[in-house]
């Protein structure tokens, strides 16, 4: 075949290799979803959702300065940008696939012929293989590569959502304790202060030992929960730590000092439940997945067509090392070249149908995604209105408690009342101020829940 020949043989291969790829083209899933969201409305805006930051909506600058420092020294975070640069490279090693590879060789050999005679053949040249992809399975497994590289970006932003909101988790739980510990404080106080008169009047003969003894067991019960708040505010504190990847009392000193459980404002605008679909980081990867999926049933039936390659070879040969590169000594070959397994007992077909399951496994994966986001999107717009319900209760239960105290302590003063009513009174109070703590931590952690499985948070770290 003359140049010309071989330059149109050459591009006639070049353009099947461009236009020809087995395997399914991948469509994205289309998955039914709510045209709204069933829970209660009243903390839902009807105005476009916009997440970025939402941390800083609780107005802490502590809060702020902890995500910003996890940003920059969380190890799962690192560890998360590796996979990225692993994927990548991945990708740039199947990218290589496509085009011609080059090895230079050197040897030096001695022989010696049954008639007793030695001779040494010296060589050195430049082989070179170039395997045509005219059905496409380089391509699609390039394909494969670069949503793999797709979906380990989605998972850096949904580690991102996910610590973001860990870190606020743990921080309102945190400020949560230490309040906790001002109201156990606060009551220990004013029980101290009611057993102290009740020694006073026992001492005057107008109330009996068994008085004294019920004050001073309500004091002991009271200040006996006191080690297990500071232990829940220090292992706090050392989970934040851990989060911004630093040893557990690294944190100590600087969030030791108590502070108010931060606030927001608890009506949001969650969009509709589609947007979970393009918002959801995890949705996303596992969306990516079903592509590398699909793109690597292409990549396995490629198996069963004949793969095609040019190689050849140029160098030098001689008996004499120092009349190696002789023009003369030069020898080179190339040529085509093709094969074609016909026959492998079924192999290449149970690795395609093996693929296709996974590929349909992938897809199954998606949808339960989806269907897991949308309840944990639902469940935290109800945690949140019924929470908000439940703390207003337990306001109102706080100051009818407090009334109850003052008026059985001045009854009992005044020797109008026995001394049950003011424990029981005194005791109902610390429940109520306790549980009234409680509820103001869990609204602020429901609206970070529901942050959370809205997807928000890594729209401004990690932008499309």
């Amino acid at each position: 075949m003359n140049n010309k020949g071989l330059i149109i043989g050459l591009s006639m291969v070049l353009s099947l290799s461009c236009g020809c790829m087995v395997g399914p083209d991948y469509v994205p899933y289309e998955m039914e979803t709510p045209a709204k969201w069933s829970a209660v409305q009243q903390y839902l805006k009807d105005t476009e959702p916009n997440f970025v930051g939402w941390w800083k909506q609780f107005n802490d600058p502590v809060l702020v300065k902890l995500v910003e420092r996890a940003m920059m020294s969380n190890l799962d975070l690192k560890t998360a940008q590796s996979r990225i640069r692993q994927a990548r490279a991945a990708l740039w090693f199947s990218e290589g696939g496509l085009w011609p590879s080059a090895d230079a060789t050197a040897s030096q050999s001695r022989r010696r012929a049954s008639t007793g005679a030695k001779t040494e053949l010296y060589s050195a040249g430049l082989d070179a293989a170039w395997e045509l992809d005219i059905f496409g399975g380089q391509r699609r497994d390039i394909e494969a590569s670069q949503a793999l590289v797709q979906s380990a970006e989605k998972d850096l932003r949904d580690l991102w959502v996910t610590l973001t909101a860990e870190i606020a988790l743990n921080y309102i739980s945190l400020r949560g304790f230490q309040q906790e510990i001002v109201i156990l404080n606060q009551n220990l106080a004013t029980q101290q202060k009611t057993a102290e008169l009740t020694r006073k009047r026992f001492t005057g003969g107008f109330v009996g030992a068994l008085d004294v003894a019920n004050a001073e067991v309500q004091v002991a019960n009271t200040s006996a929960q006191l080690p297990l708040l500071e232990l829940s505010v220090q292992q706090t504190i050392h989970n934040l730590s851990i989060l911004l990847g630093t040893n557990p009392s690294a944190l100590t000193e600087e969030l030791s000092p108590v502070a108010d459980i931060p606030f927001a404002p608890v009506q949001i605008a969650a969009g509709i439940p589609s947007d979970l679909l393009r918002r959801r980081p995890d949705i996303r990867s596992v969306e990516a997945q079903i592509h590398a999926a699909t793109a690597l049933i292409g990549v396995a039936e490629a198996d069963l067509f004949p793969r095609f390659a040019l190689t050849g070879s140029i160098g030098f040969q001689s008996q004499k090392a120092d009349a190696l590169f002789n023009w003369n000594n030069r020898v080179w070959s190339a040529g085509p070249s093709a094969s074609w397994n016909i026959f492998d007992a079924g192999r290449t077909r149970a690795g395609i149908e093996a693929q296709k399951a996974i590929q349909e496994q992938t897809l199954l994966a998606y949808q339960q995604t989806v269907l897991r986001a949308l309840q944990e999107a639902e469940d935290a717009m109800i945690a949140l209105a019924k929470e908000q319900e439940h703390r207003d209760a337990l306001q109102k239960s706080v100051e009818a408690s407090r009334r109850s105290v003052d008026l059985a302590t001045q009854l009992y003063t005044e020797g109008q009342t026995d001394f049950l009513n003011v424990l029981t009174a005194q005791r109902s109070l610390y429940s109520s101020e306790d549980a009234l703590v409680n509820s103001n931590r869990t609204v602020s952690t429901n609206l970070v829940a529901l942050y959370k499985a809205l997807g928000g948070g890594w729209e401004d770290q990690y932008p499309d």
